[in-house]
Formats: structure tokens, C-alpha cells, sequence
């Protein structure tokens, strides 16, 4: 073909790096469009990257390379032949292993569903498809998505790329190692309370969980906890995520929570040219937090000062006098639990320990599931107060950089906390509906990814990309590449 290698664009990230599978999505798009690139030269960069790194990793569970090569070379036609073009025309993206994509299956990391093969899309598939976007491979998940670290019986651990002896997280643990690991540009993960925000923490990536509705839920298992689950875009860079934002938003007539318009906007938005006012929490209402993912909220809320924000610590008492992790589980084993009984009855021999586990607990007590609402409700009020003072609230992802695997306790700024507690500062926001941006800020001093997390009002997502792109302009994360 008359396609040729194209100039380094040295403004954006990912475009530092010459190598096209460290592109991001957004470029690789606009090189498609001007035929500077072709699709099939994209995918089969991805998929030799995949080849070159994933026995490592762990990462990808079901690799789509004839389908994905033949869809590219239909792209590339498209291209030749002058037709219109979706925004992600002839570029790969990759599926976490709960999201339905026809024809594929489902597995949720379970023995239980290796044959679980859906006959039609999820909803975001179906929009990622349309844009003219590629599908190049399932990723891994904890079973079911239900930990926080992503390792099953079926197929196996993921290895954070930044270190290998350390978790990429979960659930979404395989999405956030493939895209950190250069073997997609962006993909679909999906957050019940940490499950987005916390692996894109622990790798270095941009992830984001929306207003809860905001983003379809259909085709995603478990089909249960729809209240508190949300599917969330995932990349390199917040213009990819911004991007595929606009594409996965909006009501499809059968998730009963994505029920709002496409362009539904927030109560007292921020005023156009006014400079934001920004809260940060970045040592108090979170639990124990490593001095050094501290000091990062910190130079984050100080770089936005100096870009002509205002911004000053900030507390919320309902945050600092409960432990929202507890909540949570009362919560959602209190919806889930007689489903998922009925589920695995039977195969308990065949769940991984953490299902397992799961599986045998007693049902909920009734009043410590209304006490529980009860708190939730007080939570939302808080943070409806608090946004009629501010805009934004900084504060960090999860109080401490990738663990080690499999780990059980964690002592953290000489405290000694249990694994759990790092969902601290992520379930509040599952559990309020409030959208909430991961972004990468810096490295830490064992040279792993640390990320701060930007949560606005409801239904003001743009703010969110708005303050995420600022930080981003100040990252340190991707002047190097993971060495794998």
C-alpha cells in the first residue's frame, strides 16, 4: 500500500514513542484517517506486541487475531475507497472478560462459564464497533470480578508490567496490563468498587467510572449488583478516555439505571471561565495513606493552583467516621448473595478460594442492611453539600502503590491495615453514584505508578477530563516504558 511512516508527534504521551502499539488511540485514528498508516499495519503491531510480551503478563485470555486482521483489512478498504469514517476507524480494542461480545466467550475467569458463549454484543461493544473500532481480545479477570487482584482457576495470574512480582489489580487487572503493557491502545473494564480506577492506579493508566447510568450496563456479568456496577472506559491518555466517553454514554432501552439523556448535565455546573474550586483530601477520611501517594494529591492540587484554580485541603466527616469497604459489603452481599448461592450450587469444588469464600457466608442481617442504606444516604447528602462549595474533589486512588501477589496486610505509614482497605478510597463512590477519574501523575521511589483520582458532581464528567487533562500535562509516568 501507499501508506508511509508518519512524523513523531512529540505533543501528546503516547506519541513520544516510535513504536505504533504505544500510540494512543487518538493518534493511531488520525494516521488511519490521513493514510498515513493502515489499519492492518496497527493490528498486526498489537498482535505481534501480544506475542512478544503476554506469556509474561498473563494479560489477554482469548486472542481474536483472524477476526481482527480480516475487520482491518476492511478498514483499510474503507479507507482507500474514500467512505466515512467513525472516530476510532481501524483501531484495536480490547474487552474485559465479563463484557459480552458475540460469538466469544464470557468465562469471568470461572470454570463455571468456560462455555458461556453470548449471542449478542454488550451495549459498549456494540458502540466501540460502530465507531469503526476493532476488536482484538478478551482480558483476564478475578472470578466472577470479585477481588481485587486479578488471578482465577481457569486462566491464571496477571502481572502488572511495571513489575511482574506485583498484582495489576482487579478486576479489570488484565485490561490495565494490556493497555500498560502496549498490547492495546484502549479497552472496556468495568468498576463495582475499585475495579476501573484501581488497576489504571496500579499501572500507570487513565480510567474512568462515570455517573452510575451514565454508561449502559447490559451484557456485562454478573447481570446481579447493576446498582453499584459500572462499565468505564479505559487508555493511556484522558483524550482517549474522554473520547471513548462520548461514544459508550447514553440510554440503550434496556439497563434500567442508563436511563438519562446522552447530554444530561450536572446541577450548578461550574461557570465557563471561572477558575474551578478544587478540595483535596489527600491524608485524612481515607484510612492510612503512604506519605508518598499523599504528597502526590498534594502536587497535584498545587499544579492546578498555579494553573489558576483554586484549591485547598478539605475534610467531609461522614468519610473520615465510617469505613465505606464495610458498607459495601453488607450492601452487596446483602443483593448478590442468594443469586450467586444458586449459581455455583453445586460446583463449589470448581471456584477459586475467593468464590469460595463467598459462597459460604451467612445471609445479611436485615437491620444491618437498612442501617447500611441508611449510611449511604448520608453519604450522598455529604457530597451533595460539599459540591455546592466545590467543584472537584482530589484525593487518591488507593492508599499505596501495586502491591506484591496475593498479599493479605499491608503496613502503611507505620499502620498495619488489611488488603481490603484498598477499595477505601474508591466504594464511596461507587456506593454515591459519583463519576470519578483515575489519572497517572508520577513515580514512586520503587518506581512504580502512582495516580490521583479527580471526582466531580453527578453528571459533570467533562469537569473531571477538564482537570485529568491538566494533570496529565504534568505526568511524569510514561517518560519511560515498562521493561519487559
Amino acid at each position: 500500500m501507499a501508506f508511509t511512516t508518519p512524523p513523531m508527534n512529540e505533543t501528546h504521551i503516547s506519541s513520544t514513542h516510535r513504536e505504533l502499539f504505544y500510540r494512543d488511540a487518538t493518534d493511531l485514528a488520525q494516521l488511519i484517517r490521513t493514510k498515513q498508516v493502515s489499519p492492518v499495519e496497527v493490528v498486526r503491531s498489537h498482535l505481534d506486541r501480544i506475542d512478544a510480551v503476554n506469556g509474561r503478563i498473563n494479560a489477554v485470555t482469548t486472542l481474536l487475531s483472524e477476526s481482527a486482521l480480516r475487520q482491518a483489512e476492511r478498514a483499510e478498504q474503507a479507507v482507500l475507497d474514500g467512505r466515512d469514517l467513525g472516530p476510532f476507524h481501524g483501531v484495536p480494542f480490547t474487552i474485559k472478560d465479563s463484557i459480552d461480545l458475540a460469538g466469544v466467550p464470557t468465562q469471568a475467569g470461572s470454570k463455571l462459564l468456560a462455555d458461556n458463549v453470548p449471542v449478542q454484543n454488550a451495549t459498549v461493544v456494540q458502540r466501540m464497533r460502530g465507531s469503526g473500532a476493532i476488536a482484538l481480545a478478551k482480558t483476564n479477570v478475578p472470578e466472577f470480578s470479585y477481588w481485587t487482584e486479578t488471578d482465577n482457576v481457569l486462566t491464571g495470574r496477571t502481572n502488572n508490567p511495571w513489575n511482574l512480582e506485583r498484582t495489576a489489580g482487579g478486576s479489570s487487572g488484565g485490561e490495565s496490563a494490556s493497555i500498560a503493557a502496549g498490547m492495546s491502545p484502549m479497552g472496556l473494564g468495568s468498576d463495582v468498587a475499585i475495579s476501573v480506577r484501581g488497576p489504571a492506579a496500579l499501572t500507570g493508566i487513565v480510567g474512568l467510572k462515570a455517573t452510575h447510568g451514565r454508561i449502559p450496563y447490559t451484557g456485562h456479568f454478573p447481570r446481579f449488583l447493576s446498582r453499584y456496577w459500572h462499565i468505564g472506559p479505559m487508555a493511556r491518555t484522558v483524550r482517549d478516555v474522554a473520547a471513548m466517553y462520548q461514544l459508550l454514554k447514553g440510554s440503550d432501552g434496556i439497563d434500567p439505571y442508563a436511563v438519562q439523556a446522552t447530554d444530561a448535565a450536572p446541577a450548578n455546573a461550574p461557570i465557563a471561565g471561572r477558575p474551578l474550586r478544587i478540595g483535596f483530601m489527600s491524608r485524612d477520611g481515607f484510612g492510612p495513606t503512604d506519605p508518598e501517594v499523599s504528597a502526590a494529591v498534594e502536587a497535584a492540587a498545587e499544579l492546578l493552583r498555579r494553573a489558576g484554580h483554586a484549591a485547598q485541603e478539605t475534610s467531609i466527616d461522614v468519610l473520615a467516621r465510617n469505613d465505606f469497604v464495610g458498607i459495601g459489603v453488607t450492601l452487596t452481599t446483602g443483593e448478590m448473595l442468594p443469586e450467586f448461592q444458586r449459581m455455583v450450587e453445586g460446583r463449589e469444588a470448581d471456584l477459586f478460594f475467593v468464590a469460595a469464600h463467598i459462597a459460604k457466608q451467612p445471609d445479611p442481617v436485615l437491620r444491618d442492611y437498612v442501617d447500611a442504606q441508611m449510611l449511604v444516604q448520608e453519604l450522598r447528602s455529604a457530597f451533595a453539600k460539599y459540591f455546592e462549595q466545590f467543584d472537584v474533589l482530589l484525593c487518591p486512588v488507593i492508599p499505596f502503590t501495586a502491591p506484591l501477589h496475593r498479599q493479605t496486610e499491608y503496613v502503611v505509614d507505620g499502620q498495619k491495615i488489611v488488603s481490603t482497605q484498598i477499595k477505601r478510597a474508591t466504594v464511596p463512590f461507587n456506593l454515591s453514584g459519583l463519576p470519578a477519574l483515575s489519572v497517572p501523575l508520577r513515580m514512586s521511589s520503587e518506581g512504580l505508578p502512582i495516580n490521583v483520582q479527580v471526582v466531580t458532581r453527578w453528571w459533570d464528567e467533562d469537569t473531571a477530563f477538564r482537570v485529568g487533562a491538566l494533570i496529565e500535562c504534568a505526568s511524569t509516568v510514561w517518560e519511560k516504558l515498562p521493561q519487559l
